[in-house]
């Protein structure tokens, strides 16, 4: 099982960014916290995880280094018995707000995986995204998380914008290579609403020769692909475990939870979460739903998809893309060939 804790607070809002954030509710931190216990009290009685059995816990958002560590005790005392020996414990975090002190408390917790989020170390990029931080920040907070002895650090990189070039795009990778990571995230910039891009959609370039040749200089700059949008000589247990389809908590304003045949939503506004954290919204999926969700999941990373899965029709099919070389079969297992291609493969399969 797998948990997910959702920081909803950020410094500032990045032009591209869709995710549940606020730049405007810090006064809000401490009792957020808390309601994030009250949900994770209850949601432990519902999912009911069998001894150590959490083999992974992530904090997203928005920003999570825009909460100090002590807030955070509350919510690991009330997991530690149910974590995994060697659980995996990531924290996405800004290299602006990433300090020493913020680093070390968060590794005296229990976190032993850092993500941060540099998105490009190209200055007028940076500025581009509308991003809070340079490229001497991020340098010196990777550097930081390495001093204080976090041995899984994590960087993401942003690629498809009309200032995406093959040098700048070198240039990034080039500087990350000599950093002290073994994971790159990388992903292609999207146009969604309700961001400052949404009404400038030219912002965007959809360039699958430049998408392949980005992912190909990740991998050829020593850090193997084992999902659609991850690479590194280390791959994160909580990457693979929702491509797995495994079940996992979601916790905070926004999160998503999922248990067996069941997906669940807490609210997304704040104040109304402060209040009643336990209140959420259930949708029930039936066989079919989780059938073709199985596939799209697993035609988007290395762990594929085992033959057992498919009927006679969709084995007809995946017969076909075997023969056009667009997925192979090992060890009565399928894999995707070509994860560009993955949701049309999907759609072919399953349709």
């Amino acid at each position: 099982m797998l948990i997910y804790l959702h920081i909803p607070f950020c410094d500032s809002k990045c032009n591209y960014c869709a995710f549940n954030s606020y730049v405007d509710k810090f006064d809000l931190k401490s009792a957020y916290m808390k309601a994030c216990t009250q949900q994770l009290k209850s949601d432990l009685l519902l999912f009911k995880p069998k001894g150590k059995s959490i083999i992974s816990v992530f904090i997203g958002g928005g920003t999570p280094s825009t909460i100090t560590p002590n807030l955070y005790i509350s919510f690991f005392e009330i997991i530690k018995p149910f974590l995994c020996e060697n659980a995996e414990i990531t924290t996405e975090a800004n290299p602006n707000s990433a300090t020493l002190s913020w680093l070390k408390g968060m590794q005296k917790i229990g976190v032993n995986r850092v993500s941060f989020g540099v998105q490009s170390f190209d200055e007028k990029k940076l500025k581009f995204l509308g991003r809070n931080h340079d490229k001497k920040q991020a340098v010196n907070a990777i550097n930081r998380a390495k001093e204080v002895g976090f041995e899984n650090i994590s960087l993401d990189l942003i690629y498809g914008t009309v200032l995406d070039t093959k040098e700048l795009l070198q240039k990034d990778l080039k500087i990350a290579q000599n950093l002290p990571i073994n994971h790159i995230s990388a992903y292609s910039l999207t146009i969604e609403k309700n961001t400052p891009f949404y009404n400038t959609p030219s912002v965007a370039l959809d360039s699958i020769e430049l998408a392949s040749f980005f992912t190909n200089s990740i991998i050829e700059n020593g850090f193997p692909q084992y999902e659609i949008s991850n690479f590194g000589t280390y791959n994160s247990v909580h990457n693979l475990g929702y491509w797995k389809h495994d079940d996992y908590i979601g916790i905070g304003a926004g999160a998503v939870g999922f248990f067996k045949n069941k997906r669940f939503y807490p609210t997304k506004d704040i104040q109304k979460y402060i209040k009643n954290p336990t209140k959420t919204d259930i949708e029930k999926l039936n066989h079919e739903d989780i059938h073709v969700e199985k596939i799209f999941l697993g035609l988007r990373s290395k762990i594929g998809i085992n033959l057992k899965e498919f009927s006679q029709k969709e084995l007809e099919k995946i017969e076909i893309l075997i023969q056009s070389k667009k997925l192979k079969n090992k060890d009565d297992k399928i894999y995707n060939l070509n994860y560009f291609l993955s949701d049309e493969i999907a759609l072919f399969i399953t349709s």
